[in-house]
């Protein structure tokens, strides 16, 4: 059994199934979750829970947090009974959201001033594979608290790196989500050019599964189109939070500019829908 403790903040769609993978591996678990109910499934698979981010920190050995955006980490750090509020002592805070590398730097200064050790640490891969333990995790920050914590990261994903200083993951997961948006809308386009020929989707994906550009994300958002299937594994509103971000750090070319606008548009329809959803949009919602 490992004795490392961990603490976890944030039970959404992927935080869920990635603090399950360290229960399976025999950690010891503490969660802490605003909506109390995301608390149950986890309890019963023997997590303890606490009642303030505080709390948890004081109960662990090591934080993660997968929340949504720069607004939630502000409130889990400085939020009344927050992160800051609790003694260090060497404690390590790894941030595994996808936020911004400016919030990652302020938080990695203010955590070290009361104690602790900050990495951010986002991962590629969506629900499947954090259910699998197959996520891609980049992390910014100290080598030597990456190496500390390294065993606790593998255990969640096929592949862990440190990428760089602090705020270094976070710009490389927003680079890779900015590849993904370009991607995406590409693959949309292609099957609605095709389609508005004659040629239907399932056709143009059998293709495309046995040509040169052939990949695992082509097969599934295919799929999703062709069942008209666009329940969210990553929601459209969540890309354009990654695009903006993007665009705070230097996105500010042709092809970035357009799919922002892009996805923008479509999320103003189908937000809480998956991100290929924009096909839906570009296709005239037909």
């Amino acid at each position: 059994m490992n004795t490392t403790k961990i603490g976890w903040i944030g039970l959404g769609l992927m935080g869920n199934p990635m603090s399950q993978q360290l229960l399976k591996a025999g950690y010891p678990l503490t969660v802490y979750n605003r909506n109390k109910d995301k608390e149950a499934a986890l309890k019963e698979q023997g997590a303890n829970t606490a009642s303030t981010p505080k709390e948890l920190l004081q109960q662990t050995d090591v934080v993660i947090i997968m929340v949504t955006d720069d607004k939630a980490i502000r409130d889990v750090f400085e939020g009344e009974d927050g992160l800051l509020a609790a003694s260090g002592n060497d404690k390590v805070i790894i941030n595994m959201s996808t936020v911004s590398p400016a919030i990652s730097k302020e938080m990695a200064q203010r955590s070290n001033e009361h104690g602790l050790s900050y990495l951010d640490a986002p991962v590629s891969g969506s629900v499947k594979q954090a259910e699998t333990a197959q996520l891609v995790i980049m992390a910014g920050g100290d080598s030597s608290v990456f190496e500390k914590v390294k065993p606790v990261l593998d255990t969640m994903g096929k592949l862990s790196l440190n990428v760089g200083d602090t705020g270094a993951g976070n710009a490389a997961k927003l680079a890779i989500n900015t590849l993904l948006s370009f991607y995406t809308q590409g693959l949309a386009e292609a099957v609605i050019l095709a389609k508005n020929n004659g040629i239907k989707p399932e056709i143009l994906l059998e293709l495309l599964g046995n040509g040169a550009i052939a990949n695992p994300y082509t097969k599934i958002k295919g799929n999703a189109i062709v069942n008209d299937n666009f329940t969210a594994a990553f929601s459209l509103k969540n890309i354009v939070k990654d695009l903006k971000l993007s665009r705070d750090i230097g996105l500010t070319t042709p092809l970035g500019e357009t799919t922002l606008a892009t996805f923008e548009a479509a999320s103003a329809k189908h937000g809480d829908e998956d991100l290929i959803a924009v096909y839906k949009y570009l296709n005239g919602d037909n």
